[in-house]
């Protein structure tokens, strides 16, 4: 597939643990193939809470996810990438509160991502603010998350290496992928 080579809608979900790319790999597909990017917004939330976040806030950003991704299905021709997805939300509530509604399993089932963009564990965990998976969890959560994709029949590819090597490999995973039997 060629940089301006068009299709009906591809959405591109780039996931995985905490400080593994996705912001910027969003970003530089999104700039790449001019499409629309729609960045994470549980980051911008949770920074901008005065207190600690809860199970409701979480549910939230859940909602919001899901708007955000349903509106990006009304664009007609094109590439949609979003930086993370409802597979992280619903992990992250099923680990700190023990429980995911089926709502959010319901909409993760019938999502309309074509291509999901598992970024790997090569690009070194940096704390910050609102990060809490550093070290072996984080390793543990690529394992769930991969797991849910698989289990659900999404399409996907890993995505390593860092840099340059990282968005080279990011654009032959989506050069490779065929848009046969899209919705």
């Amino acid at each position: 597939m060629a940089k301006n080579d068009k299709i009906k809608t591809l959405k591109v979900a780039i996931t995985g643990p905490e400080s593994t790319g996705k912001t910027e790999l969003t970003r530089q597909l999104s700039a790449y193939f001019d499409g629309t990017c729609i960045l994470e917004y549980a980051r911008k939330y949770v920074e901008s809470l005065q207190r600690p976040y809860n199970y409701l806030d979480v549910l939230h950003i859940a909602y919001k996810q899901i708007l955000e991704s349903q509106g990006s299905d009304l664009l007609q021709t094109g590439y949609v990438f979003l930086d993370t997805e409802l597979i992280i939300t619903k992990v992250w509530l099923e680990l700190v509160y023990g429980f995911c509604p089926d709502w959010i399993n319901t909409a993760i089932t019938s999502s309309r991502i074509d291509l999901y963009l598992l970024c790997n564990l090569d690009i070194p965990w940096i704390q910050d603010k609102v990060r809490e998976n550093g070290g072996e969890m984080r390793e543990k959560l690529f394992h769930i998350y991969e797991q849910l994709i698989q289990a659900n029949g999404f399409r996907y590819k890993v995505i390593e290496g860092t840099g340059d090597l990282r968005l080279r490999n990011a654009l032959l995973a989506i050069g490779q992928f065929e848009p046969n039997g899209l919705n």
